[in-house]
């Protein structure tokens, strides 16, 4: 019987983080169990299994409760996580295939505590349409007035996440929307989910988050890291950011009583942006055998 970790991963000061199950060893769990432990436990969850002669040194799969995921980040740095503390980790570069692609995980082995970065590859940043922005800000019960004025946008590194200026932190801490609503805007802008932000403070990079997932079979995220690797790049392209690796801290969860914490560092070779390293802290909450 495999055993699960359910991690939390994003934590800020030690708690919060957005809650993943793990299993480091899942080489013989079929589809369905994947799926089942992602619904028994209703969160995001990520499966280690051999690289089955690849260029990778693992595969890793990414299931919900109501389907499998290409990707997700923070599944990929809670598996390493687990990965690194058991003793399996033989290396600080491991390479990874997902379903929407290679991603690299930097890992300090030699620690009892590993803070862990996984590559991204390079975002891309599309205002929505005047439709679309409308059916957004209805899905929210918000107007124009609640926005700084800069665009919504579609933006993606690995799932296309919205990204939705707030004012200030108490217009986003207000917010509220309904899974069904979410979903059906969601397809409609062909967004994974609605990522309304706001700044906390513009000069130490801080930024406030929220995420309402388009069909994950709950509300909301307590942490993010995709959809915060898509607003690093969205803030570089309003503005918000200069352009260089100094990190972007991303706070996630309060409204849940999870207040969580994602980095993000851009990366740039001749000028141009080439990617960005997504990391954050993990914690063991507790295992399970399934």
């Amino acid at each position: 019987m495999p055993e699960i970790k359910l991690v939390n991963v994003f934590t800020h000061m030690g708690a919060g983080g957005n809650p993943c199950p793990v299993v480091a060893d899942a080489s013989a769990l079929p589809s369905e169990d994947m799926q089942g432990i992602a619904r028994h436990f209703k969160y995001e969850s990520g499966f280690v299994l051999p690289s089955a002669g690849s260029d990778a040194d693992y595969i890793f799969r990414f299931w919900v409760p109501r389907h499998e995921m290409e990707m997700c980040g923070h599944a990929t740095i809670g598996a390493l996580w687990a990965l690194a503390t058991t003793g399996l980790l033989r290396a600080e570069q491991v390479r990874i295939d997902t379903r929407s692609g290679p991603v690299t995980g930097f890992v300090d082995i030699r620690s009892d505590d590993p803070y862990i970065e996984i590559t991204q590859p390079a975002g891309k940043v599309v205002d929505v349409t005047r439709e679309e922005e409308e059916s957004v800000l209805a899905t929210l019960h918000i107007s124009r007035a609640d926005l700084l004025d800069l665009p919504i946008q579609n933006a993606v590194t690995s799932r296309v996440k919205t990204l939705i200026p707030m004012k200030d932190v108490e217009r986003l801490n207000r917010l509220s929307s309904t899974m069904l609503t979410t979903e059906r805007c969601c397809q409609g802008i062909g967004s994974t989910g609605l990522y309304p932000y706001a700044i906390v403070d513009q000069g130490k990079r801080c930024f406030e988050a929220r995420q309402f997932p388009k069909s994950s079979g709950y509300p909301e995220d307590a942490a993010t890291g995709i959809a915060a690797a898509a607003l690093a790049f969205g803030l570089l392209k309003n503005g918000l950011v200069k352009a260089d690796s100094e990190r972007i801290t991303v706070l996630q969860g309060r409204e849940m009583n999870r207040l969580s914490e994602i980095g993000v560092r851009l990366g740039f070779a001749g000028g141009r942006s080439i990617g960005c390293l997504l990391g954050g802290c993990v914690k063991l909450e507790r295992t399970h055998e399934w």
